[in-house]
């Protein structure tokens, strides 16, 4: 097998495939659900010789409304304090931050074909939701905790 069909095979082994997505920049792109209502990303980008696994979570408004009504360095330290915890995971991560308040975040990473093994695979995306899920456990913790509906999508919204 061919190293698509070994991921395609994996991640249906697993029940996470939810969808193959046409991209032109990449070899093959999966939607997948790891763990159950979180929707994440498994890509092969085209002459490139790994694997990405990636997660985008837009904070909720009512997140940055709480954000937006704290004081400036409560904000700053919450954004280096993401920064921090982020970067002790060792994945990659984008933060878009908007007046030093928080708007969206991704967290990548990447397995290069010399070490892809399912092992390998389920421990990235591992990895990748724990990094997720820490940032919505730091939000929390300094902004304070808001319910809302989970209903799995390809928005990723705050608590998918």
């Amino acid at each position: 097998m061919n190293l698509e069909d070994n991921v395609k095979q994996w991640l249906s082994d697993e029940d996470l495939l939810r969808e193959m997505k046409y991209d032109e920049n990449a070899d093959f792109h999966y939607i997948i659900e790891f763990p159950k209502e979180n929707i994440m990303d498994v890509v092969k980008p085209r002459d490139k010789d790994c694997i990405v696994i990636a997660c985008a979570t837009q904070v909720a408004p009512q997140h940055t409304s709480l954000m937006q009504s704290s004081d400036d360095k409560t904000r700053k330290e919450f954004i280096m304090d993401l920064n921090f915890a982020l970067n002790s995971y060792l994945v990659d991560f984008e933060l878009k931050v908007s007046n030093d308040i928080l708007q969206q975040f991704v967290i990548t990473d990447q397995i290069f074909e010399d070490g892809l093994t399912k092992n390998e695979l389920i421990r990235s995306l591992k990895r990748v939701f724990k990094s997720k899920l820490h940032c919505i456990w730091l939000i929390d913790k300094k902004f304070g905790s808001i319910q809302v509906s989970v209903t799995p999508s390809n928005e990723n919204d705050m608590f998918i």
